[in-house]
C-alpha cells in the first residue's frame, strides 16, 4: 500500500484554559493520498481551518500526530520542519497577503528569496509560473493595481514558485465574484488533475466542494468522513 502523503492520527487542538477552554479538534484521524483533491467542509468555528493549519505544519497539535510521507512531524527539528514546509507545500489564502507596494514578480518570488535561491534563478522561476497563469505581462506592475481575480492568480503563482507537491487553499474564492471565482477554481483543478499536485481546500461552499474527489465534513472538531453520514 502506498504511504499517504499526509495523515493524522487522533489529532487534538485546544485553545485557552478553564472556562475559556475551546476544543477546536477532538481526535481527528485522516489520510490523504498523493494527487488527491480533498475539500474540508464545515461551518465557521467547526475546526476546518485549524485542521488545515496542522496538516500544513503551520501550527503544532495539542495531542496526536501529523505524518508527512510516513514521517512523524514531531521528529523534525525547527530547521528541518521549515525546509520541508517550504519545499513541499504551497499556500493560497482568502486574504491575498500581497505587498501592494512591490511588483507582481517580487511578490511571486518572495518564498524563493526566503529559501536563499539566487536572483537569476528566482526571476526565471517566477516568470515561468506567471506565464503558466497568463500574468507575465503584469510582472512589473504593482500588485496593488491588480483586480481581485488577478491578485488571487498572483497568490497561486507565488504558491507554485517552489514547485510544491501539496497545495493548501483556504476559502480561495471567498473574496471573488462568482465568474472570477470559477476561473480560479478551474486553475486549481487543472494543477491537481494535469500536474499531479495534491489539492487540499477548506471551504463552506458546497458547490465548490462538489468538484473535489473527496469531501471531509467537520463539525465541532470531529470528522464525518462520508457524504452519506453528512446527509444523515
Amino acid at each position: 500500500m502506498p504511504v499517504p502523503i499526509l495523515s493524522t492520527r487522533d489529532l487534538t487542538k485546544t485553545y485557552g484554559r478553564g472556562p475559556d477552554r475551546f476544543d477546536a479538534l477532538r481526535g481527528v484521524s485522516l489520510e490523504i493520498d498523493r494527487g488527491d483533491s480533498v475539500a474540508i467542509v464545515g461551518k465557521s468555528g467547526s475546526g476546518k481551518s485549524t485542521l488545515m493549519h496542522l496538516l500544513a505544519l503551520l501550527d503544532t497539535p495539542g495531542g496526536g500526530s501529523v505524518h508527512v510521507e510516513g514521517t512523524d512531524a514531531r521528529s523534525l527539528s525547527g530547521r528541518r520542519l521549515n525546509a520541508l514546509r517550504n519545499q513541499m507545500f504551497g499556500f493560497v489564502f482568502q486574504q491575498f497577503f500581497l505587498n501592494h507596494a512591490t511588483t507582481v514578480l517580487d511578490n511571486v518570488v518572495l518564498p524563493l528569496k526566503i529559501a536563499g535561491m539566487g536572483a537569476r534563478e528566482r526571476r526565471a522561476r517566477g516568470m515561468a509560473v506567471l506565464e503558466q497563469l497568463e500574468l507575465a505581462d503584469k510582472a512589473r506592475n504593482k500588485a496593488g493595481n491588480l483586480s481581485g481575480g488577478q491578485k488571487q492568480r498572483v497568490v497561486i503563482a507565488r504558491a507554485l514558485a517552489n514547485n510544491p507537491r501539496v497545495l493548501f487553499a483556504d476559502e480561495p474564492t471567498g473574496n471573488l465574484d462568482s465568474a472570477t471565482g470559477r476561473i480560479v477554481e478551474d486553475i486549481l483543478f487543472d494543477l491537481n488533475q494535469n500536474h499531479g499536485i495534491t489539492l487540499i481546500t477548506v471551504t463552506h461552499d458546497h458547490d465548490l466542494a462538489a468538484r473535489f474527489n473527496r469531501r471531509v465534513y467537520i463539525r465541532d472538531g470531529q470528522l464525518i468522513t462520508t457524504d452519506e453520514e453528512h446527509a444523515a
